[in-house]
């Protein structure tokens, strides 16, 4: 009878252990179940900013809970991250952050602290970002060779504001190639950078075409070039791939991530409902397409494995650039 009895509690605990992993985490099957806070990256009034609030609105819509934006700008995107890296994985913190803060800075900090590939878990890649070189029109530079002109001819008296590491690299190119001397500001937002220029304070910015689209047809500013291929949005604008530049480049994005340990099924509902949303023609032309920038909205698992070829690339970039961690 012991022996009996031993073999039926023996196969109740087999059977417990199938079904529960046959079923979803009780987590997953009721969520979500009170507001989810998405961490930004950027600050108030930038492209990302603006994009998550407007997303934000649509998966409330259709989660029944309330999406709170915190932002938290500054320390080349460290700060949001490591937030992000540090936040209970119970699927009510995401972050949405750019592509510097998961592939770039692992190469260029020394003591970062966060591990973006184990820490942090990617849900959806939201949209490469077309990057546009624009300068204040005040500055009469109509091309990359007029702004090269231009600051042979005033030493030590222009600056810009860039994001991206790889178009850092194009712009500090720029200077070692011709002996210029264009200095790089940091900056906190694209709305950050569009008042630099609009101010004359910094008067050259390499950013998210979004943020300055209604500058450009007003004409207070002048495009020089974009990366990637050219835009619906400039069309005469050349990409800079078509001036000869054959540096290792990176394409800025910006994706949707949460902190590693979030159930499987939470990340899977969070990118599906994503695309979803994304799919609806009146949202992606209004919300994607008219701010240049370019849908994507993959997998976890889509995401996470591009993520591995874009580290790779990120290094790359950073040899090339020379930069030491610091």
């Amino acid at each position: 009878m012991h022996g009996v009895a031993r073999s039926l509690a023996w196969m109740s605990c087999l059977l417990a252990a199938f079904v529960a992993q046959a079923a979803p985490p009780a987590a997953a099957q009721d969520y979500p179940n009170k507001p989810i806070r998405v961490i930004g990256a950027s600050g108030p009034g930038g492209i990302s900013d603006i994009f998550i609030r407007v997303l934000g609105e649509e998966l409330h819509k259709r989660l029944g809970q309330p999406i709170i934006v915190e932002n938290r700008p500054g320390g080349a995107f460290n700060i949001a991250a490591r937030a992000c890296a540090e936040a209970t994985p119970d699927g009510y913190t995401l972050c949405i952050m750019p592509n510097e803060a998961v592939t770039y800075n692992q190469h260029l900090y020394r003591n970062l602290p966060y591990n973006a590939e184990t820490q942090i878990a990617p849900v959806t890649q939201l949209f490469f970002m077309t990057q546009a070189l624009v300068v204040n029109s005040s500055l009469n530079v109509k091309s990359v060779d007029d702004l090269v002109a231009h600051a042979k001819a005033k030493p030590k008296t222009l600056s810009y504001t860039a994001p991206a590491a790889a178009l850092v690299l194009y712009l500090e190119t720029l200077n070692k190639q011709h002996g210029i001397d264009l200095v790089r500001v940091p900056f906190k937002s694209g709305g950050d950078a569009v008042n630099g220029v609009l101010s004359g304070v910094t008067p050259i910015t390499f950013v998210g075409i979004g943020n300055m689209m209604p500058h450009l047809r007003a004409g207070t500013m002048t495009g020089l070039v974009v990366d990637g291929e050219r835009s619906p949005l400039i069309p005469t604008v050349a990409a800079i791939t078509e001036l000869g530049y054959k540096e290792p480049l990176t394409r800025s994005y910006f994706g949707l991530y949460a902190p590693a340990g979030v159930p499987k099924a939470i990340l899977t509902r969070i990118a599906d409902e994503t695309r979803a949303i994304a799919s609806e023609p009146t949202f992606r032309d209004r919300n994607l397409t008219q701010r240049g920038l370019e849908p994507v909205f993959s997998s976890p698992d889509q995401f996470a494995e591009f993520l591995v070829r874009d580290r790779a690339t990120a290094k790359r970039v950073v040899d090339a650039a020379g930069l030491q961690p610091q």
